[in-house]
């Protein structure tokens, strides 16, 4: 292989080609699984893989707010949960009425709650936002946690499903409490051929649609951070003061971001939710669930595009080995911490800096590619 592929391969300055082999290596990965693991593991490994590209777009949508703009967010997991259960109630609702499309009425009304669930979470991320980035710092990070968990007690208590009811519309249950909600998105039929649209005993039909929607994300988010708005936000996580003194407007960028980072954290919501045909309060909207992007982007990198990507699957990966050991998974938090505790200390910017470096050996000087820019390099 020559240096300048080696180098388009390994380095996220222009991630097309890298995004290309990806692509191509995801499609191919059913087959090998279903090579290596026999019976059900095969669909148990491909469900795990598309659960873990859906928590990458989280991860990246995140770290566009984190990692590109420099404001720490502890309740990103409420645009999941809205996002959730809108997609829900698309399911449980509306779907009966796209009927009328025939063996793609499933699709449609994936392609309705996709819809839905990204403009429910811009609307919160719209409100929520402008009210957060009137704070900085741990402020603006408690106030992130403080209206995830209010959309939490919402939903635990039902309270859109109280005042329907008071207002005599519907039933008066609207998020099912603590339970949640639980549908099935149904069986599609395409050119002669009858599928479920998500099967965890095989579920190929899903996972190819989630490896679609996570190339298109992860392209459209690089394009943004590569772009002169993402320039910009870079330049407010660097020195806001400074960024104020020469005319830019911080608080409308940091605004717009959050916006941004919402919609797409929406995207993966709905994917989410529609994979585990259920949303519920603890599982999409407590506190725990916004710990996640903000400990794989923390093991993956977060001065690297790629790094909450490679900190995805790390996370997830890492957490099945240890699932695979009943005496760590007995204490899997503690093992899993452990490991946390080592990338922090050892590896400088995450597991994607241990692949800068390795990048830097590999194709023989850190001069001739770097992965991540001089003010992310200064900041690391």
């Amino acid at each position: 292989m020559s240096i300048s592929m080696r180098r388009r391969l390994l380095t996220d300055e222009d991630p097309k080609t890298l995004l290309a082999v990806a692509t191509v290596v995801l499609l191919l990965i059913p087959l090998l699984f279903q090579v290596i693991f026999a019976g059900g593991l095969a669909g148990f490994h491909i469900s795990l893989l598309t659960e873990t590209l859906i928590f990458a777009i989280f991860a990246t949508a995140f770290n566009l707010l984190y990692g590109y703009t420099g404001l720490l967010s502890f309740g990103h997991a409420m645009f999941v949960g809205v996002a959730g259960y809108t997609a829900a109630k698309t399911f449980t609702v509306l779907g009966a009425y796209l009927d009328v499309l025939g063996g793609l009425a499933p699709l449609g009304t994936w392609a309705l709650a996709v819809v839905l669930g990204i403009v429910v979470a811009g609307i919160f991320a719209v409100f929520i936002g402008y009210l957060a980035v009137q704070l900085e710092e741990i402020y603006f990070a408690l106030i992130t946690l403080s209206f995830s968990m209010a959309i939490y007690a919402m939903a635990n208590q039902d309270v859109p499903g109280q005042v329907a009811g008071a207002l005599g519309i519907g039933d008066g249950n609207f998020t099912n409490r603590s339970d949640g909600l639980t549908f099935i998105p149904g069986d599609v039929s395409l050119l002669g051929f009858e599928f479920s649209l998500v099967n965890l005993t095989n579920p190929l039909a899903y996972y190819f649609l989630t490896v679609f929607v996570f190339v298109i994300s992860v392209y459209a988010l690089w394009r943004i951070v590569k772009s002169p708005f993402g320039m910009v936000c870079k330049a407010i996580r660097e020195n806001p003061e400074r960024a104020r003194a020469v005319g830019v407007n911080v608080t409308y960028h940091q605004w717009m971001t959050f916006i941004i980072s919402g919609l797409f954290t929406g995207l993966a919501g709905v994917m989410l939710v529609v994979l585990g045909g259920n949303v519920n309060p603890q599982d999409h909207v407590y506190w725990t669930a916004s710990a996640a992007p903000v400990i794989m982007t923390v093991i993956g990198g977060p001065l690297s595009f790629i790094g909450p990507i490679v900190g995805a699957f790390s996370y997830e990966y890492i957490r099945w080995a240890i699932s695979q050991f009943p005496l760590l998974e007995e204490y899997w938090e503690f093992s899993f911490g452990v490991l946390l505790l080592i990338v922090v200390l050892f590896f400088e910017n995450g597991v994607a800096g241990g692949i800068d470096r390795f990048r830097d050996r590999f194709l023989g000087g850190e001069d001739e590619s770097p992965a991540i820019d001089e003010a992310d390099k200064e900041t690391s």
